[in-house]
């Protein structure tokens, strides 16, 4: 309980010391998006936050202005039909999220914690009832994330939220906060219009 006090008073000054490093290349995705495609710069979704609270994610907008409201990714019929050329850059390299910095400023997600799910993600929120992972701040990552991310099937990824409520810790999201670095590079986890493709094969360092 003290760690998750200290959590988010470390999540709020690393949020803002990265709003304001970041904010060179923040203005140049906003232009690109802005020459790219008709639309917002913005994209807001109904999230669901802590204790099951719904609240607006924010994302760089990659997808046409036409792209079906609050249906993910991996259940439209051709993704590729919506995306924009520099969208499929953004959602490549996770630059999407960025904008999830002011999430974590007014207290509404975390840097690392459980990913936010859509509100209708029923399924999703079931599981993860049964491991007590709404039961905390969603995040910009964790470790369902550098675990198989879109590939995961929806039971074992709220497994891994699981795991990372049992484990939560310093030393653990400095763990996934190295992990992501590396999985964004890699761009593991990435595809589009798909979800559960891969069969998760529980690592050691899982379960240690």
């Amino acid at each position: 309980m003290f760690y998750i006090k200290v959590k988010r008073i470390i999540d709020f000054f690393l949020a803002l010391i990265g709003l304001i490093v970041l904010s060179p290349i923040i203005v140049l995705l906003i232009i690109a998006i802005k020459i790219d495609s008709k639309g917002p710069i913005l994209f807001k979704q109904k999230r669901v936050g802590k204790n099951k609270e719904h609240f607006n994610i924010l994302k760089f907008r990659t997808m046409r202005i036409d792209t079906p409201k609050d249906t993910p990714t991996h259940l439209l019929d051709n993704p590729d039909l919506y995306i924009t050329r520099v969208g499929r850059f953004l959602r490549k390299t996770s630059l999407d999220e960025l904008p999830q910095i002011l999430n974590i400023l007014v207290g509404q997600m975390a840097i690392i914690g459980p990913r936010p799910a859509l509100w209708n993600q029923y399924d999703l929120i079931e599981e993860r009832d049964k491991y007590g992972a709404n039961d905390v701040l969603p995040g910009l990552t964790g470790w369902a994330q550098i675990n198989g991310r879109d590939e995961l099937p929806i039971d074992i990824k709220a497994k891994l939220d699981g795991e990372y409520i049992k484990r939560i810790g310093p030393l653990f999201d400095l763990k996934c906060f190295v992990g992501t670095f590396i999985s964004v590079l890699k761009s593991d986890g990435v595809v589009e219009g798909g979800t559960g493709t891969r069969k998760y094969e529980q690592k050691e360092s899982a379960s240690k």
